[in-house]
């Protein structure tokens, strides 16, 4: 189950809209839930409406303080069959289950009690490890390659990052840069220089995303 932060006020709020996988667990009102028919389809949608760029676009239709499902609705998301297509920068693999799928499996799967999830994703391991830094890198990736696929041009996304001052005052007060805005830039850089050059991208993590080596170790009892 997918539930999605309900108040969403610009004015303090690093962002708008925040979008999390639950256990089948009740719910208040503010924070509704998405009900997936179909499971499969889960990493590219909780994706997609994380993305920043999805933010930005929900910020220029609420008026208030309370992110409401009108809202929700009206925002372009990408229909399942777009994750079955050929990605823009590693051609040679699905955008879906080889390129998005493995990035929000790490960032998602960190508890057991989100099992039911990875399970759906094809993974029976135990949940990875938090490490904040591959965390970022891994959102870091996710932005750019969702500007690349809403054909934002470099211009705009630096336009875009721009308009989240939160976001820029923190970053400036930890790293003394805006190292948010940085690091997407340079990767939707990269992702640009390989689908010029007819290249795959390579990813800056290391080891890639959703590696075993990055889980906690199995239950007791539990195959390896």
């Amino acid at each position: 189950m997918l539930l999605f932060r309900g108040i969403g006020y610009v004015g303090t709020n690093r962002r708008t809209l925040v979008v999390s996988v639950v256990p089948c667990v009740g719910a208040g009102n503010s924070a509704p839930a998405i009900v997936l028919t179909e499971k499969k389809y889960a990493p590219g949608l909780i994706a997609n409406l994380n993305a920043f760029v999805l933010d930005f676009l929900v910020r220029q239709n609420i008026s208030g303080s309370n992110l409401n499902f009108f809202i929700l609705k009206q925002i372009p998301v990408f229909s399942p069959s777009r994750y079955s297509q050929q990605c823009p920068w590693d051609q040679a693999r699905e955008l879906g289950s080889a390129w998005i799928e493995p990035r929000v499996l790490e960032l998602t799967y960190t508890a057991w009690d989100l099992e039911g999830f990875a399970v759906s994703c094809g993974y029976n391991g135990p949940p990875y490890r938090w490490d904040a830094e591959r965390r970022f890198l891994l959102r870091s990736e996710l932005d750019a390659a969702y500007f690349h696929l809403y054909k934002i041009d470099r211009e705009d996304v630096d336009y875009i990052l721009e308009a989240f001052p939160i976001v820029r005052s923190k970053d400036e007060g930890q790293y003394a840069e805006y190292r948010t805005k940085r690091v997407i830039l340079e990767i939707y850089d990269e992702m640009q220089r390989a689908m010029d050059a007819g290249e795959p991208y390579q990813t800056i993590l290391q080891p890639p995303p959703a590696d075993p080596s990055l889980a906690h170790l199995p239950r007791i009892g539990m195959k390896a």
